[in-house]
């Protein structure tokens, strides 16, 4: 799902009255459109990918994320050293760059929001089994006063996590 691509038409076409955009303004404001539009699209699947439980899936768009992202940093920075030509000669422009920069933002948002759900679960998920482990392998004593004794640390057994399943 794109959502910039729709409301690009301020920037390809010319509003009645108003100053034409140079070609390198445009060129530069179009550069950051796609990059936004594109990494979007991606982090929107990831996202999808990570919402249905299907986080295998989702690492393989790690890459081209990574790709996408030097892209958009990028644009962002030269369009962050002509910004002071852009707000002389193109300012309807750069006030439209800023208002899709801000959705883009919050849809970005979202995103992380639900890696950060996916990583709490997961987190909370393995702290459970290690917890279960423990109980069956600390062997059950009493203190003196008829309290459960804390196991030392030889009876703890760590618990390994293959990253590759």
């Amino acid at each position: 799902m794109n959502h910039f691509n729709a409301s690009r038409q301020p920037m390809q076409g010319q509003r009645p009255g108003s100053a034409p955009v140079s070609s390198e303004a445009r060129k530069l404001a179009e550069g950051l459109m796609d990059a936004m539009s594109a990494l979007l699209g991606l982090i929107e699947r990831e996202t999808e990918l990570v919402r249905a439980g299907k986080v295998r899936e989702a690492m393989t768009l790690e890459g081209k994320k990574q790709e996408l992202s030097r892209s958009y940093v990028s644009a962002v920075g030269q369009l962050k050293a002509n910004q002071d030509q852009l707000a002389k000669s193109a300012p309807e422009l750069l006030s439209t760059l800023h208002r899709h920069h801000d959705a883009f933002r919050a849809m970005l948002q979202v995103n992380l929001t639900v890696l950060a759900t996916a990583h709490a679960v997961s987190e909370s998920v393995v702290r459970g089994v290690n917890a279960e482990i423990q109980k069956r392998n600390v062997p059950n004593t009493y203190t003196a006063a008829g309290r459960s004794a804390a196991p030392g640390p030889r009876h703890i057994t760590p618990l390994a996590v293959s990253r590759s399943l």
